[in-house]
Parts: C-alpha cells; structure tokens; sequence
C-alpha cells in the first residue's frame, strides 16, 4: 500500500491540501520521514505531523483481520477466489489456480511456452462463471508484440468447442482483451500510472504484462541501466499495490538471463547471436531469472517454465499454499497440456534452478 495517493484518501481538507503544496503524494512520501523533517517539510508543529501520520496510516495500512474472518472469507470466495487454468494438477497445487489480490510471475526461457500460458489465461478470464471464467475484460501489456488474437481464438475453439461454436461468441471474447504495446519504460510507467481507471471502468478480471523484463534489456542495450533502475522498481511496486487495491490476478512474465565470468548478464534470447557452439552451451547453462531478488521477493506466486531430460516442465517454485512440484507439459493447438496431474515433487537447489537444454522451443 506504499504507493496509495494521498489525494484518495479523504483526509481532512487543511491536511490534503498541506501535503499537496509540499508534493508528498502518496503514503510512502509522508509515513517514510522522521517526525522532525516532516515538521520541517510541512513548516508545521509536532501535532499536525503525528495528525498526518496517524490519518495516512488508518487509509494507507490494511485492517487487521481475525483468522476466523479470512476463513470465512476464503469460503465466500469458494476457495479464496482463484482464476482457475483449467490445468488440474497445476489448479490442484495452487489451491484452485491462480489468486486473486496478488502478483504471480510466470519466469523462463524464451520460446518454452510462457504467452501461451498468458493467452489461455486471458482468454478464461472472459467466459462466463459458469464455465469456470471470471466473466470480465482483461488488460493485456504486451511489450513484444507476441500477443495473437488468432493464436488466442483457436485455444479457445479447441479447448472450448461448445461453447465457440455459439455463433459471434469468439468475436465477443476477443473484444473483452484490451491490449496495451508500450515501447518504452517511459511509455510502460505511463500506462500503469493510468491503470486504476482503466480497471474500475472497464470491469477488469485480469492484468498481464508479456513481460515487464523487456524494458530492462532494451534500457541495458542503450547504456541507461542506472537512470532506469528507479522507475522499474517503481513499476513492479506499483503492479503489487494493484493486485491488493482491486483484488484481480496481475501475471507477469519474466525472461531469463545467463550469468558468464567473462561477459556478465545476457537474456537466454541474446546467446544466439552472441556466439554458437560450446560458447552459447555454456551461457545456457546458468539460468537466472531476470530483475534481481527485489521482483522475486515481491511476486507471490513463482511458475518456472523449463525443459530438461527432453521435456518441458511448468515448475511451482514459490507459493505460500504448495511445496515445489513439477509438471511435464506439451503445447498443442488448444495450448498447455499437462502429460499427468501427479506432479514431481521438488527439492534442494532444483527448487530456484532454472533448466534450459536442446535448442530453441516451439511457443512463446
């Protein structure tokens, strides 16, 4: 809730309008001073900072709650409200599918499968309730242009035959996704900061983001990596305070980078171009996620999209309610496909590993 604007917080008008002439804007501004430089930045007494403190607190903190309350909300929301992936044992693990009110991160190898992931999730996200959909629009950041309303209509015509063959139905879905293509942080940032009224007056279910990590290595190819670090933490901040203000899924993607002694970081997409043969192995031997340790603290859920032993595996890396388990997939042309819904239990280092063997995958 850092990023809370103050101007939504109904406060007294004398202390709105004092914290607006000293630019404090959100909660973090104000609740982030010591009581002397707010005294001072406010040219005011000790009173009116603790009062602007105290009132910024009660709007910018979430009540406490008893456990016996968020176990009655949990049996309201039929299982703590979840958008379900219609992948059973992946739904199984994760409690139900994907939570609503919080950041799940779907991280691996370019062409292992990820945006079709997020086109089948977006697509469940229009169909009704009943058909186990969230009956909404959704928002759709693309930033590499891999989105495909084509790619996304055949998902549904194979994963839903009776429910597309109603006729203007896969039209009326398509027109529920609202697709962003920003080009640049700048223009990435911009649009966030647009969000909260995108959301509310557009009955939004679910917000993607394919993938935020883009900007990163564009910014990185132009040398502004410093300049840049800033609004991207502002951003993956700005993304989680989302999920919890308007209680939809956010989903983000992420690439991955290799770590090698000689070259330092490169996106898994770069290893082709930057040499073949046992050099490019062995850049592919290292996986990292990319954005660092700050994102992988701030995601709730981590899904690890990765291919080893000859086949691809959708990981459950991090979650508060699932031990780490593996599933082996395919892609076919009604998307992800589960080969069982057993799951491989996880442990150790293969927990936060993220494996990449063979040559480039078929699917985004």
């Amino acid at each position: 809730m850092a990023n809370k604007l103050v101007s939504d917080m109904c406060l007294p008008p004398h202390l709105a309008h004092l914290l607006a002439a000293r630019r404090l804007t959100t909660a973090k501004d104000v609740l982030s001073l010591p009581e002397v430089e707010l005294m001072s930045l406010l040219d005011a007494g000790l009173a009116t900072a603790r009062d602007a403190v105290r009132h910024v607190s009660e709007f910018a903190c979430p009540p406490c709650q008893t456990a016996l309350a968020l176990l009655e909300e949990r049996v309201r929301l039929g299982g703590g409200g979840r958008l379900a992936t219609t992948l059973c044992g992946l739904d199984e693990a994760l409690g139900g599918g994907i939570p609503l009110g919080k950041l799940t991160e779907v991280v691996g190898p370019s062409g292992i499968g990820k945006t079709q992931f997020c086109l089948k999730l977006a697509l469940l996200a229009t169909l009704p309730e009943c058909y186990g959909g969230l009956n909404g629009r959704v928002v759709y950041i693309d930033t590499e242009s891999k989105f495909s309303s084509r790619r996304m209509i055949e998902i549904g015509q194979k994963s839903f035959p009776q429910i597309f063959r109603q006729e203007g139905l896969a039209q009326k879905m398509a027109g529920r996704i609202l697709v962003m293509r920003p080009t640049s942080l700048s223009d990435f940032t911009k649009s966030l900061e647009q969000m909260k009224v995108t959301l509310l007056q557009n009955d939004v279910k679910l917000l993607i983001v394919d993938s935020v990590a883009a900007f990163m290595s564009s910014e990185n190819e132009r040398g502004t990596t410093g300049f840049t670090q800033h609004p991207l933490r502002w951003a993956l901040s700005f993304l989680k305070s989302i999920a919890e203000l308007t209680r939809i899924p956010v989903v983000v993607s992420n690439q991955v980078r290799s770590q090698s002694n000689d070259d330092g970081y490169h996106y898994s997409f770069e290893v082709k171009r930057m040499g073949d043969g046992v050099g490019a192995e062995r850049l592919e031997s290292h996986l990292v996620a990319a954005l660092g340790i700050q994102w992988a603290h701030a995601v709730t859920i981590r899904l690890v999209f990765e291919s080893h032993s000859g086949q691809r595996f959708i990981k459950v890396a991090k979650s508060p309610m699932s031990p780490a388990v593996a599933f082996p997939f395919i892609v076919e042309s009604s998307g992800i496909t589960l080969l069982n819904d057993d799951g491989i239990d996880v442990s150790g280092p293969e927990i936060t590993s993220i494996r990449c063997q063979g040559g480039s995958q078929k699917g985004a």
